[in-house]
């Protein structure tokens, strides 16, 4: 199986900071680089760092305050050598040019290692910061669709062996090995090429986590890793089939694309000491700080409802189909009340969470991954840097011993650890 830890600083959990011991910063280069080595002693296929672009108070801690995940995998890629570094760039907010070139140059700086989660922007809060007003649902992945092609169209510009740099001759670049994109579409218009030579990976993985028909579609045309918002065994069962069986219609086949549910492992010595945990990590959490999270996931304020009421049907938002669908369905099968959906959420802001001890944490996984529901896990620490050291100590090595997980890296770059051959160059095989 696959392993990719998803770093929130002061942990996923909403009030994980508050927890003895823990971490209470995102801004910490020291502190991000003690996780990366963790997770490298661990074998882990990947670090990811999430982005937001508005700030609104009350949401947790870690979307506040936090650094531009870019120039933080930058500054990573020198204190690591295995890891793959994925972090999220927004197709509704960046320009695919910029995209293009900052990938690229994180391939180079860490030697093949460099992952572009391509997301549309779920928060209409962030127009404002662009001056601009947020596009709705389906017009937001008409524009992603056309901006994925453009970034993938840069990175093929330049062909292996471009760069010549001749002493004797005094030619640098083969300019037969380089070409114009010319790309002229409904939103854009690039020529090419980008000011970055041929990736090391060939192109940069690419990160998908839609699960709305759009989202599918697009992630199973360009993505090699695929992150899902999951609640239920049978669910993620479908959703597993869902994606993989719309991959011939690209020529792609079941091994091209990892999904990698989100979950979140609370580990104790016995089942008790991990619900002691658990309990604790709720009790932090505040009388609105959970709710913040939740309007955000559903697209609407519930405040105003009665915490103890039923959650009723509701359509999903404009906003996060993946998170909503989840949650919505959960709240439904299990009979929830806003106040059990609010506190669901302000655990693993609407991630699954598994609560036992490492053998059990590890028989959950293997359950998902042999019964097609996942092809390895996005792992979500409730807090740093205790809860990711106990699953990298307690949990891979029973993965290990059952022959589930890698004891060792056997490749170099993020497509190695993924099992997938670097990519071809489009514009010139």
């Amino acid at each position: 199986m696959h392993l990719g830890v998803f770093v929130l600083g002061t942990g996923n959990h909403h009030a994980g900071w508050r927890y003895p011991g823990a971490a209470d910063s995102f801004l910490s280069l020291k502190g991000i680089q003690t996780i990366a080595a963790t997770a490298e002693r661990g074998k882990f296929d990947l670090l990811f760092l999430g982005d937001g672009l508005a700030a609104k108070m009350g949401d947790h801690p870690s979307f506040l305050v936090r650094f531009e995940p870019i120039t933080m995998l930058a500054a990573l890629a020198a204190t690591t050598t295995h890891l793959g570094l994925g972090a999220t760039a927004s197709t509704t907010y960046n320009e695919p040019y910029n995209v293009a070139r900052l990938f690229a140059s994180l391939d180079h700086l860490s030697s093949g290692r460099a992952a572009w989660n391509a997301v549309t922007s779920s928060g209409p809060a962030a127009g404002s910061n662009f001056g601009r007003i947020h596009p709705a649902h389906d017009a937001r992945y008409e524009v992603a669709d056309e901006f994925v092609d453009v970034v993938r169209g840069l990175w093929d510009c330049w062909d292996d062996g471009a760069v010549v740099a001749n002493r004797e001759t005094g030619r640098y670049v083969d300019e037969s090995r380089v070409r114009a994109l010319d790309h002229v579409g409904r939103f854009f218009q690039v020529k090419g090429p980008m000011t970055t030579a041929r990736c090391p990976q060939g192109r940069p993985v690419i990160i998908q986590a839609g699960s709305s028909e759009p989202g599918l579609e697009l992630a199973a045309r360009t993505a090699e890793v695929v992150f899902s918002v999951v609640q239920d065994f049978a669910e993620a069962q479908a959703a597993y089939q869902a994606l993989k069986s719309r991959l011939h219609r690209f020529a792609r086949t079941p091994s091209d694309v990892a999904l990698l549910p989100g979950v979140m492992p609370i580990i104790g010595r016995t089942d008790a000491e991990a619900r002691d945990k658990l309990n604790t990590l709720q009790s932090f959490l505040g009388p609105t700080s959970a709710l913040t999270m939740l309007s955000g996931r559903l697209g609407m304020d519930v405040s105003g409802f009665d915490p103890d009421d039923l959650v009723p049907d509701l359509p999903l938002p404009d906003t996060s189909h993946g998170f909503a669908r989840a949650m919505l369905s959960k709240a439904r099968r299990e009979r929830m009340t806003w106040r059990d959906l609010s506190n669901l959420t302000g655990a693993a802001r609407g991630h699954w969470v598994i609560c036992g001890t490492p053998a059990h944490i590890a028989d959950t996984l293997q359950e998902w991954f042999e019964g097609d529901a996942a092809d390895g896990f996005n792992i979500l620490p409730a807090y740093f840097p205790q809860a990711f050291d106990e699953f990298v100590d307690e949990v891979v090595p029973i993965l290990q011993e059952r022959g589930l997980y890698r004891r060792d890296y056997t490749g170099t770059t993020l497509r190695d650890h993924l099992g997938l051959p670097r990519a071809p160059n489009l514009l010139f095989d």
